[in-house]
């Protein structure tokens, strides 16, 4: 498979990655929208939001888990941060890999663009 993702997961593209288990990845987004923008991916590949299945329901609680334990230990959780997911092209997906953007370190508006 030629995901980027994948690749970062298997540890075989450099990232800076600043939290690993047995399920996800989190790393620092390269283009980063905010001081802090950190990816959170499954190792396993979804491309999609539209394709999770029932099996998967876990892994995006742990997901979401993980995004709430970095803000904490970046300082962010007190302030307030931003977790999302875009799903395909009008949604603004650019990697089909699932992934979540944990954005905070300043004001975030509404609507985001």
């Amino acid at each position: 498979m030629d995901c980027i993702f994948c690749k970062i997961a298997a540890g075989k593209l450099p990232a800076t990655v600043i939290y690993h288990d047995k399920e996800v990845v989190a790393f620092d987004d390269i283009y980063p929208k905010a001081p802090h923008h950190k990816v959170i991916i499954p190792k396993k590949h979804i491309a999609t939001i539209n394709d999770l299945k029932e099996e998967d329901k876990d892994l995006i609680g742990h997901m979401v888990y993980v995004a709430k334990n970095i803000a904490l230990e970046i300082g962010i959780a007190e302030s307030g941060y931003r977790v999302l997911m875009n799903c395909n092209a009008d949604g603004g997906q650019a990697v089909y890999h699932i992934h979540l953007h944990l954005i905070g370190g300043r004001p975030l508006h509404w609507p985001p663009g």
